[in-house]
């Protein structure tokens, strides 16, 4: 699905070109037409040095900002207020869900995500509420990287990014092309920063949640990086339907 200039109501309220963002679609479509990509066992981190330096730099700027502004928010904010910042980013993604559930035949939860916008949007006030989940639809989260995944595009290596963490090639590129084809751009007003704030938010309401969980990562274990790699791979081969053996993730740092 790509985008074509849109005349707005606003004719000085024009869009960049994406025609960059449909050629990595079809270049990445065009790898693989045989189905999901092979489940991938162990570990591949070439860059195991670099990797680290980053995660260094990630944990002082978790240490430094994020927890102490997360565990400040979460000790000022009610629970209501947290959950809202929560439903509201939440609903920004959807749009580039459905994009993403197209792009990888699943037409039925193209259709469910589109439906639970529409509800949360209008009923819940612009997503500050969830009554779609009341109602029984669900959704159900995607990205570019399960659509890579879909498509036959393997892993690639394990791979650290600034800000964002752990990754992998395969979900490095999905991230950008995510951001390139969100549909809410043709809408949200040119250099609008809500989606980024409304992430940030998210995150930093996140780590507050989580705290414990991620403390005992970053801060507990006798190798943070390699846990948080570990744990990372773990988690998003599962989301993908991957059930890697106990052998090939096997941690040396287990008690």
């Amino acid at each position: 699905m790509g985008y074509q200039k849109i005349r707005m109501s606003n004719p000085s309220q024009k869009h960049r070109p994406v025609w960059p963002t449909l050629a990595i679609v079809v270049f990445c479509g065009g790898l693989s037409a045989c189905g999901p990509a092979p489940s991938q066992n162990g570990i591949s981190d070439p860059n195991e040095a670099q990797n680290r330096a980053v995660h260094k730099f990630n944990v002082a700027l978790d240490k430094n900002v994020l927890r102490p502004v997360a565990s400040k928010a979460t000790s000022v904010l009610p629970d209501p207020v947290d959950i809202a910042v929560v439903n509201f980013a939440d609903n920004l993604e959807l749009p580039g869900t459905v994009v993403n559930n197209v792009l990888q035949l699943r037409l039925g939860k193209a259709v469910e995500n589109t439906l639970r916008f529409a509800i949360n949007t209008t009923i819940g006030i612009g997503g500050i509420f969830d009554p779609a989940t009341a109602a029984g639809v669900n959704g159900d989260k995607t990205d570019f990287g399960e659509t890579l995944h879909i498509w036959g595009v393997t892993e690639g290596n394990y791979f650290e990014l600034p800000f964002f963490g752990p990754s992998t090639d395969r979900d490095a590129l999905g991230k950008v092309v995510d951001v390139m084809l969100d549909p809410l751009k043709l809408v949200l007003p040119k250099n609008s920063n809500l989606t980024l704030a409304a992430k940030i938010a998210s995150k930093i309401s996140d780590r507050g949640r989580y705290s414990e969980t991620v403390d005992s990562v970053l801060y507990d274990s006798a190798d943070s990086y390699a846990q948080a790699r570990l744990l990372f791979l773990q988690n998003r081969r599962f989301d993908l339907g991957e059930v890697p053996s106990d052998e090939s993730f096997e941690d040396p740092y287990a008690e």
